[in-house]
């Protein structure tokens, strides 16, 4: 089927973001694809001579409001051109509606969503299809932050390290949330961000980008600390729900993932692939769509019931699920953390929540595989249990299944 992909690139001032939205053009036009690209609104309309400096608090709250509005109108333009396109087609919006929270306190941004009547789960979670932070460079690369060439930044070292922050921490909580560090040259930066795209849009992309990036998974153990001990977060209520396939070596689920009433909803089917790695196809559903979807519930599966908590530390985005009853005694008290990342060794090591009990990676333990853990039946008795790529008999089990 035709692809409509919604694409957010953003990040702190110097982070990459113009290069790499040509780079992902020129690459994705050479697949084939019509690429549009959605002009930054905040850039647009500040170089008609606006200052912020000039302005009452009234006159920017409301520039703000007005802002978000026309970012809105302006995506809405080309998210209508891209349905009807006849490719395959990628929309790369140069920031996105939840940017603006980081630039306004948060009383204001609620009262924004209250008197228009937009909520976050329908402006974060279901607007795009991902979000990809690039890291300013004044936060790991600081010899190569310049202002120089960007008429509308004017941002020190310190400020901008602040806004890359909040940037980032304004997209907490999507549930397709990339962050592209300075951990690495800027070459082989541009070929991470691209390589993340590819990998949630299940487009094998050989040997044309250095592999770098994998998702690690880690098992939690209890007590959790308090609220006030993690950075900001974004709580989810998530439910899982595995389906019947067209065959033992695919899997097939539903996801419902929601906050305060707001819900998104995603249907996946994976697939083994040749060259050892599965490949995901996602489609975002209408509640309707999901409703008529339960019917293919496969009853050899437990319902799956989660709590996520979702948090970025140290230029790292976590994701914490903490399986909630109804269960199998098998998941009581199970919480796992995931994340994705090209660091390994003391790197890795260090990089991880301080404030967490990890006990051990389990990436790629079939014991810690949602798929297995939703089983109905025994472990012991059950054929249908599924073994990583590195065990033996079934090969559908993969680390991507717990999304």
């Amino acid at each position: 089927e035709k692809k409509v992909y919604k694409l957010v690139l953003t990040g702190g001032p110097c982070g990459g973001k113009t290069t790499g939205q040509a780079r992902l053009c020129t690459f994705f036009e050479n697949l084939g694809w019509k690429v549009f690209r959605v002009p930054e609104t905040a850039t647009v309309l500040l170089s008609g001579g606006i200052k912020f400096s000039d302005l009452t608090a009234d006159e920017a709250y409301k520039f703000q409001e007005n802002l978000l509005r026309t970012m809105i109108q302006i995506e809405n333009t080309y998210f209508e051109l891209g349905k009807s396109c006849m490719r395959n087609c990628l929309i790369i919006c140069d920031r996105g509606v939840m940017d603006a929270s980081a630039y306004i306190s948060k009383e204001k941004w609620e009262r924004m969503m209250l008197g228009n009547n937009w909520n976050p789960v329908e402006l974060r979670d279901n607007r795009y299809n991902q979000i990809v932070h690039m890291v300013s460079a004044a936060n790991g690369a600081e010899e190569f932050y310049s202002t120089e060439d960007h008429a509308c930044r004017s941002e020190g070292v310190v400020l901008a390290r602040e806004l890359d922050y909040k940037s980032a921490a304004a997209w907490i909580g999507h549930p397709y949330f990339d962050v592209i560090d300075n951990s690495s040259d800027f070459e082989t930066k541009m070929n991470r961000m691209i390589e993340c795209v590819c990998q949630k849009l299940g487009i094998d992309t050989g040997d044309r980008l250095l592999k770098t990036s994998r998702k690690l998974k880690f098992l939690v153990s209890e007590p959790m600390p308090n609220d006030n001990e993690f950075p900001a977060f974004q709580d989810f209520d998530v439910v899982h729900h595995y389906l019947q396939s067209a065959g033992p070596r695919v899997q097939a689920r539903l996801r419902k993932r929601g906050q305060k009433g707001h819900w998104s909803y995603i249907h996946t089917i994976r697939r083994p692939h040749l060259h050892g790695q599965s490949i995901e196809v996602k489609t975002q559903l209408t509640h309707r769509d999901y409703l008529n979807m339960l019917a293919q519930k496969d009853d050899a599966h437990f319902t799956i019931y989660k709590k996520r908590r979702c948090f970025l530390v140290n230029n790292q985005y976590f994701q914490m699920d903490i399986y909630k009853d109804p269960s199998h005694p098998r998941c009581k008290g199970l919480i796992l953390l995931e994340t994705y990342t090209s660091l390994d060794g003391e790197q890795l090591k260090n990089s991880l929540p301080k404030f967490l009990n990890i006990v051990k990676e389990v990436t790629g333990h079939p014991d810690y595989s949602m798929f297995n853990l939703s089983l109905k039946e025994d472990w012991s008795n059950t054929k249908k249990f599924c073994y990583s790529l590195h065990g033996k008999k079934n090969v559908c089990c993969r680390d991507g299944d717990d999304e």
